[in-house]
Order: C-alpha cells, then sequence, then structure tokens
C-alpha cells in the first residue's frame, strides 16, 4: 500500500519535474550557492585576524576543519540520499549553510569559529553529494558532462558573488557580510530543494554508454575492498592537494608578493588584483568541470586525466618561476585553476563507471573523501613556505601532481580495464558472447 501511494504520488507530480536536464540545472543552481562556504572563504581570513588578532594560521585551521567535515560525512550524506532521495538531504543543508555563516559573524573565539566550520561543511557536504549523485544517475550516458556542470555550479558559483562580498566586507564589515550572504545562501538552496526528486531509471538509448562501465553494482562496503578504489583514491588525494593549497593559500601568497591590493584593470572593470584574480579563478575553476568532463565522456577518463594533470604541475611551476609579476601571477593562478577543477568531475564520473550507478551517491561520496585527506595537507604548505619559501610548496605540489598524471595513464587505466572486464565476462550472454566482449573492448578506457 504505501509503495502504491508513494507511485501516486510521483504520478501526480508535473512531468517536467523530472525532466533530467531540468533536475540537472536545480543541481548546478544549488552547488553555486553553496560554493561560496569555501572558495569566498579567504576574502574573510585578514577582516577576522584585523579584529580578534587570533592569527592567519589559527583562522585556516576552521578553512580545514570545514573540507574535512564536508567531505567525510558526504559517504553518509550520500547513502542517505540513496535511501530517502534528494530532497531532506538538500534541506538540511541549507540550514546548515546558512546557519555556519551567521555564528560565524558573532564568533568571538576560535572554538565558536571551528563549530561553525563543522556546521559548514555538514551543509556544503550533504548539496554537494546529493547533487553530484544526481547527475550520475540522471546521465548515464553523459557522466562526465553532467558530472562537469553540476561541479561547474560549486567551481564557478562563486564568481559571481565574491565582487559583492568583498565590496560589503570593505563597506559594512565582514560580520555583515557573513550575515547578508549566509541567509540569502541558504533560503534560496532551500527552495532549489523543494524542486528535487529522485532519478528515474534510464530507458533505451539513454542508457546506453560510450566508456567502459561495469555491470555489477558495489555498495561502498564491496568497493573500498578492491585495490582499483585505493588507486583511484591516492590520486584524487594527489591533485587535489595542489589545488586545495593555492585556494586556501593565494591571498597570503599575494600579499608575500607585495600586489594584493594593487589596482588591475581588465574589460572596463579595475578591481585591486586579488580579488580580480580569484574572480578569474573560480571561472577558470567551472569552465573546465563541464569541459573535461565532456573530453573524458569522448577520449576516455585516463587519457583526459593525463593530460589534465601534466598540466596542473606545469602550471604550478610557472606560478613559481614567474608569480612574482603580477599579470603572470594571475595567469598561471588562472591555469593552475583550470587544470585541477576538473577533478571534481572525472572522478565521481569515473567512480560510476568502474562500480555502477545504483550506490552511485554512496560511492562517488566514499571517493570525495580524498578531498579532505588531501586538506590535511594544507598545513604542510605552511611549513614548506617558513623552511623554503613558497618555491617548496610549488615544486613539491607539481611533482606530485605530474606524477598522478602519468599514473593514471600506465596504471590506473590498464588495471580498470582488467577489473571491469574481469566482471563483465562473468555475465556474458549466452547468445552471442564474442560480440559482447567485442563490444566491451571497443568502449574508451586507454
Amino acid at each position: 500500500m504505501a509503495h502504491d501511494k508513494s507511485a501516486a504520488m510521483a504520478a501526480s507530480r508535473p512531468s517536467w519535474l523530472h525532466n533530467r536536464w531540468f533536475q540537472l540545472a536545480i543541481g548546478v543552481v544549488c552547488m553555486g550557492l553553496v560554493a561560496n562556504l569555501q572558495y569566498g572563504w579567504t576574502l574573510f581570513v585578514t577582516p577576522m585576524n584585523a579584529k580578534h588578532h587570533w592569527g592567519e594560521s589559527a583562522i585556516q585551521v576552521a578553512f580545514s576543519i570545514f573540507i574535512v567535515t564536508e567531505t567525510w560525512l558526504v559517504p553518509l550524506e550520500g547513502w542517505l540520499v540513496d535511501k530517502i532521495g534528494p530532497r531532506p538531504v538538500v534541506a538540511c543543508g541549507a540550514v546548515c549553510a546558512g546557519l555556519a555563516w551567521v555564528i560565524n559573524a558573532h564568533a568571538t573565539s576560535l572554538p565558536q569559529l571551528y563549530l561553525a566550520a563543522v556546521i559548514a561543511g555538514i551543509g556544503a557536504g550533504g548539496v554537494y553529494g546529493t547533487c553530484v549523485g544526481n547527475a550520475l544517475k540522471w546521465f548515464p550516458d553523459k557522466r562526465g558532462l553532467a558530472a562537469g556542470l553540476t561541479a561547474a555550479g560549486f567551481g564557478a558559483g562563486s564568481a559571481l558573488t565574491v565582487i559583492p562580498i568583498a565590496n560589503m566586507i570593505q563597506r559594512s564589515g565582514y560580520e555583515q557580510a557573513f550575515i547578508t550572504f549566509g541567509i540569502l545562501q541558504g533560503a534560496c538552496i532551500l527552495l532549489m530543494a523543494l524542486l528535487l526528486v529522485k532519478p528515474r531509471p534510464p530507458v533505451g538509448a539513454v542508457a546506453a554508454k560510450a566508456v567502459l562501465t561495469n555491470p555489477i553494482e558495489f555498495t561502498p562496503g564491496r568497493m573500498v575492498k578492491t585495490p582499483v578504489f585505493w588507486v583511484i583514491y591516492a590520486s584524487f588525494v594527489a591533485v587535489a592537494a595542489g589545488g586545495i593549497m593555492a585556494t586556501a593559500q593565494l591571498g597570503p601568497i599575494a600579499r608575500d608578493f607585495g600586489f594584493a591590493s594593487m589596482p588591475v584593470t581588465m574589460l572596463g572593470f579595475t578591481l585591486p588584483l586579488l580579488t580580480m584574480t580569484l574572480s578569474i579563478d573560480n571561472l577558470c575553476n567551472g569552465f573546465t568541470r563541464p569541459l573535461c568532463g565532456f573530453i573524458s565522456d569522448r577520449i576516455g577518463r585516463e587519457n583526459t586525466m593525463f593530460f589534465i594533470f601534466i598540466g596542473e604541475g606545469l602550471s604550478l611551476l610557472g606560478l613559481m618561476e614567474f608569480g612574482h609579476n603580477p599579470y603572470l601571477f594571475m595567469t598561471f593562478a588562472a591555469l593552475t585553476f583550470l587544470f585541477w577543477g576538473e577533478i571534481f568531475s572525472i572522478f565521481p564520473a569515473l567512480c560510476a563507471d568502474t562500480f555502477g550507478s545504483k550506490f552511485a551517491a554512496a560511492n562517488a561520496g566514499t571517493l570525495y573523501t580524498a578531498k579532505g585527506t588531501a586538506a590535511m595537507l594544507v598545513p604542510l604548505a605552511s611549513i614548506l613556505s617558513a623552511r623554503g619559501g613558497w618555491d617548496a610548496v610549488f615544486t613539491v605540489a607539481a611533482i606530485v601532481t605530474i606524477a598522478a598524471g602519468l599514473s593514471a595513464r600506465f596504471v590506473l587505466a590498464p588495471m580498470r580495464r582488467r577489473f571491469i572486464t574481469g566482471h563483465a565476462e562473468a555475465l556474458v550472454p549466452a547468445t552471442d558472447p564474442a560480440a559482447y566482449l567485442a563490444g566491451l573492448s571497443a568502449r574508451k578506457i586507454d
């Protein structure tokens, strides 16, 4: 009876609610609205320190707490999405996102700031894990593109509000900026949550996939017992670490180089160099996600990872070598974000390809904890910079990222092919096994 009632309720909803492109658009908007919890943070560090004198390193601990909370709870939030659907999870995330910034505005001690970071992480993780998981389920035929468009909302969404937030901080103080944008973002996400519905199983041609995929559905518990998962996880950590360091430390680096407040004019706008750089970086960070996701749907995940990861490493080296020039600093910072942001489209798609769609939200959430692991390395940047300057930070990050690109092509690709075809052979249709296996071999992975 309960099942019949749920089916009747679903049938009574407007048909456009179940349009997968509409659902994808809602996810993109939600991601854009929650993005400032991460990408707008650097704007608040200096004014908070100027008022409370807590020290920038102590304030940046809140950033690490946020990242770890956001990522390490996504598996649980993804499990809830797989069980009860996206709407309640995103609604709770909206409340947490708004509440966290209101607490930040009134925080008079570091423990209060750290508590707000935990609440913000819960909110951002609930929204992020839900929207990416939904995209993977709605678009099994275009996973890279769908995950990329969804992740682009998180990467580029804050670009629209970086300037208004910076202006409000300067005009009315950071407390007013936290309150105003916290309440606004939370309320808008809550409204968007009401439009989310559970993904429907794909039918007909939509279910066809060009990229090599596993016909076996893995639960998160079964997935983490496979060696291929940990190779993917290590690759994610390696590449994410360099980008997160840049996200968290871009402001201090620009100030150390002496041009954070230098006025820069571009396309008729004159802004402080750091504000202009953050706006451009966020646009690059968003743009690369659907682009590289689309490319990976066409040429294979590992091939895309090979070129992009090496590109990030070279960009970090360029930032090290030429970053003392303000305009080259802006250029190589933008390239770093351009080559880094795609991990948030390729890795979720790679995870669903490898471990199936049924538990895609929980599985992608489990893999997403790699971002939290990478965030733990952010304090390492301060240690390296104290001993060897920012050159040491850039060099280590570049070496690790380039190594990840090489391993994607020459270690992960053949390993994943063996893993998937091994499971697929156990399900070979009796009618025409030769044609079935030939079709698998034709799909892109290497």
